[in-house]
């Protein structure tokens, strides 16, 4: 939930702002609960900054996130979009990667923004769902392989 209302064409806007990653070297953490973690800060020429994280399940390869989020001073982060694996159930997608996008209709109804997901097949991993981040929200100063289709794919 958030205290800021955006349509949905500044929510593009916000994703595909160029944003150049200030710390590429960051170094993954184990937390607790079984996972690692790390964040990338990011900003843009107007000084906006973001935070880009990866967290990874150590016990299931599938259960991973991978997101972009805006920080705000005074105000909560506002997660734009996040990059889910193949461990879960979310609504009709079963057991397949995810990606959910904040949306103006969620934001004006007190919802989770980013509660509406849309399946998809371009990643199946931590790293490849960077690779796809990195390239649908305009990230530079930072590089992640896209993951290799199977011959069982359907490419």
């Amino acid at each position: 939930m958030t205290d800021l209302l955006l349509s949905n064409d500044a929510l593009d806007r916000l994703r595909s702002a160029s944003k150049r990653v200030r710390n590429p070297g960051a170094r993954w953490l184990e937390k607790p609960g079984r996972h690692r973690q790390r964040n990338f800060n990011a900003v843009t020429d107007d000084g906006a900054v973001y935070r880009i994280y990866q967290r990874q399940n150590l016990d299931d390869d599938r259960d991973f996130s991978c997101g972009l989020a805006l920080t705000r001073r005074g105000g909560k982060p506002l997660s734009l979009v996040r990059y889910n694996g193949a461990n879960h159930v979310h609504g009709k997608i079963r057991y397949a990667c995810h990606i959910h996008r904040a949306s103006a209709e969620a934001l004006a109804a007190g919802r989770k923004v980013d509660s509406h997901a849309e399946g998809t097949d371009r990643y199946k991993t931590v790293e490849g769902a960077l690779a796809c981040l990195i390239e649908d929200c305009g990230v530079e100063g930072l590089s992640a392989d896209h993951d290799e289709r199977d011959l069982f794919d359907g490419a």
